[in-house]
């Protein structure tokens, strides 16, 4: 299995897809080594992860945007940690894929 666990803070910005969502830019650091996982795609780029905000952890995926990625805030990790638009917070990626 290969792995990797990758840190960062950023701002929780909206982008306004088919319905308004909140998001957090991965850092230009942490993109550098979230896009040697990009092989892993399932798909239009996105790249599964377990992010983690505070002490909620959750399955999801990184969403490519504009040359960057986005991680997704769902509304249930928004309201546990007392996250909203605007809001600097930390998140942890775990990358995990079997060979």
């Amino acid at each position: 299995m290969q792995s990797v666990d990758v840190s960062f803070v950023g701002e929780v910005i909206e982008w306004r897809g088919p319905a308004p969502y909140l998001f957090v830019p991965v850092s230009d650091q942490a993109a550098e080594e979230v896009a040697q996982w990009a092989r892993f795609s399932y798909g239009w780029g996105c790249i599964p992860v377990t992010a983690t905000i505070g002490h909620t952890r959750w399955p999801t995926s990184l969403m490519p945007k504009d040359g960057q990625y986005l991680v997704p805030v769902r509304v249930a990790v928004q309201r546990t940690e007392g996250v909203g638009l605007g809001d600097t917070v930390r998140v942890r990626l775990d990358l995990r894929f079997e060979r």
